[in-house]
């Protein structure tokens, strides 16, 4: 026969609760929030109270997570087009987008030459084909052509 167990019954989070306890784990955006607290059964009215709630108090801030995003998405190698669509799927205003993106104090062209060493070496893409591959990778990755340019034909001395 087994022991009870002597864990104290949970009361139930309330929404407020819940949604505080996934920003404390990550910045989310208002939408991203709602969508989560609805998935969890949350009722649509008192969710989006709660993220108004907590979006009044500071604890959420759409600016604050499209600056989050701009950053983690360059460190991971992506471009500004690509950041910026991202961005327009969590219901971001053009604004909030274009402040963040402004905002950002990294070299885009140099995190797309390093994407560039990362796949292809130290001395970059070496012959046609590979330049191609390059800039395929970098079009995907949401880099301009500008950009691509750049980071397909540098003298790695450089």
């Amino acid at each position: 026969m087994s022991e009870p167990s002597r864990r104290k019954p949970r009361t139930p989070q309330t929404p407020v609760q819940r949604a505080l306890g996934l920003l404390v784990r990550r910045e989310h955006s208002r939408k991203e929030l709602t969508r989560k607290l609805a998935v969890r059964g949350v009722d649509a009215e008192e969710a989006a109270s709660a993220v108004e709630r907590l979006a009044g108090e500071g604890w959420q801030d759409d600016a604050r997570f499209a600056e989050f995003l701009v950053r983690s998405r360059a460190n991971a190698g992506y471009g500004p087009l690509f950041i910026r669509a991202e961005l327009g799927t969590h219901a971001l205003g053009g604004e909030v987008a274009a402040a963040a993106l402004d905002g950002f104090e990294g070299d885009w062209n140099e995190i797309a030459r390093d994407l560039v060493r990362r796949r292809f070496g130290p001395e970059g893409p070496v012959d046609l084909a590979q330049r191609r591959k390059a800039a395929d990778l970098l079009a995907r990755r949401g880099f301009d052509g500008d950009t691509i340019r750049a980071a397909t034909r540098w003298d790695p001395d450089d």
